[in-house]
């Protein structure tokens, strides 16, 4: 299982906004993406969440944005766990592209654990826990961009 997992994605058009680049909400788009592929590659898919009756809903995202990508291109995506509290998480990401190596994007999201039929906070099981590898290393996912 992948301490640091990645996607690659191919612009669409759809995902172009009216400056000819990549709409800068397509990014949060992009996270919920790999955060999701993320997940269900370590044994929790949407439907295993259902089945415990609980699941992450966002707290915070943060972007910064450093570079603009085009139509066609493909773009890397990668995420991680960060940090892994009792309700909480932290998901950090690093997109860039494919071609080039060049980095288009950094982000981070706080997730927050919830009951799903409360809507509350909720202490995240020891199995989901044990899912995941928290990385505090963000160089580890640099070298993936390097190599």
């Amino acid at each position: 299982m992948p301490r640091i997992f990645r996607l690659d994605i191919t612009v669409a058009s759809s995902d172009i906004d009216i400056q000819g680049h990549v709409n800068n909400t397509r990014y949060v788009g992009w996270m919920q993406d790999v955060a999701v592929a993320h997940s269900a590659a370590q044994g929790w898919p949407m439907t295993r969440y259902v089945e415990e009756g609980a699941g992450w809903v966002v707290r915070q995202h943060t972007i910064t944005y450093k570079r603009p990508c085009f139509l066609g291109e493909v773009v890397s995506v990668c995420t991680w766990i960060s940090s892994f509290a009792h309700r909480q998480s932290v998901r950090e990401y690093l997109f860039w592209r494919a071609a080039d190596r060049t980095v288009l994007a950094e982000a981070e999201t706080q997730w927050v654990f919830i009951n799903l039929t409360s809507g509350r906070p909720t202490k995240v099981p020891d199995s989901l826990l044990h899912a995941f590898e928290v990385v505090d290393d963000a160089g580890e996912a640099v070298r993936m961009l390097e190599g």
